[in-house]
């Protein structure tokens, strides 16, 4: 069974596919149900997904989508640091995670009360992150990205896919290793929709259990994602939630150790329903 130790020393264990509710601070995600425009909104927001059966909350700040711009890393800091510390008011026990591949905002998050880094780059992008997650000793996301999220989806290219990402991610994390991360801090994500065509992330979900065999922790982000959208006959966003439930109940017959959801009671429901039924 798999787990993570957290910075306060405490296990958590992925006894049942857990679920990872997404809190985008931004105008600009792709699925405009997710975005949350003040403080007041994200806390309710929040509150709610808790509620709903949240095992963890995903903070980003950034839009990462195909061929979003980035923003300035303060402009990302103050979006950020103010939604950590109004949950952390109402909430001290809620695992926050934040989505963010700079190094700084990471830090700032951690000291304001965030539990996890979850980084698109799996520290790809900020030389310093390896050192923020050491130093602060807590747990990471590592996920697979082909490109940047500005040119990720210009016709990427794969001779084995799952070779592929594989191969990086073992790389990234004997690269978090050297840095003296602990293995037991680390956390795998293949990146569905990061630099991939359709092909690329049906392959990816159908064989998500040959990434077993890195020993980590698994997270699957397929919520509402595009690709899901065109299996289902170019279906927009706000239309893909049976799509994901579908994904997710998949996810769990795998062994899927996380999901990343915009929909927690949705998913919750049906993952409860699977876990009864295995």
């Amino acid at each position: 069974m798999n787990h993570i130790i957290l910075r306060d020393g405490k296990k958590f264990v992925f006894d049942s596919t857990k679920i990872m509710g997404i809190l985008n601070i931004t105008p600009d995600s792709f699925y405009e149900g997710s975005r949350v425009a003040t403080v007041d909104l994200a806390l309710h927001r929040a509150l709610e997904m808790i509620e709903e059966g949240a095992d963890i909350l995903d903070i980003g700040g950034e839009s990462t989508r195909p061929g979003s711009e980035p923003i300035s890393e303060d402009e990302e800091i103050e979006r950020v640091i103010p939604i950590i510390e109004a949950i952390r008011k109402f909430n001290k026990e809620i695992l926050i995670s934040v989505d963010t591949y700079r190094a700084k905002t990471a830090e700032y998050s951690i000291k304001a009360g965030a539990d996890i880094i979850n980084d698109i780059s799996a520290m790809t992008f900020d030389k310093d992150m390896a050192k923020v997650v050491k130093e602060y000793d807590v747990p990471v996301i590592l996920m697979h990205i082909k490109g940047t999220p500005k040119n990720m989806q210009s016709n990427p290219y794969y001779d084995d896919v799952l070779k592929e990402v594989y191969e990086f991610l073992k790389e990234r994390i004997e690269y978090a290793k050297s840095f003296g991360i602990e293995k037991e801090k680390i956390i795998i994500d293949p990146g569905i929709g990061f630099g991939k065509l359709l092909e690329h992330n049906i392959e990816l979900i159908k064989n998500i259990d040959y990434f077993n065999k890195l020993s980590c922790p698994i997270l699957l982000a397929h919520s509402r994602k595009s690709s899901i959208g065109a299996v289902l006959g170019n279906l927009p966003p706000k239309d893909r939630l049976e799509g994901t439930i579908a994904v997710s109940c998949f996810a769990a017959l795998k062994g899927v150790d996380m999901i990343r959801v915009h929909d927690v009671k949705e998913n919750k429901r049906a993952l409860k329903m699977i876990e009864v039924l295995r």
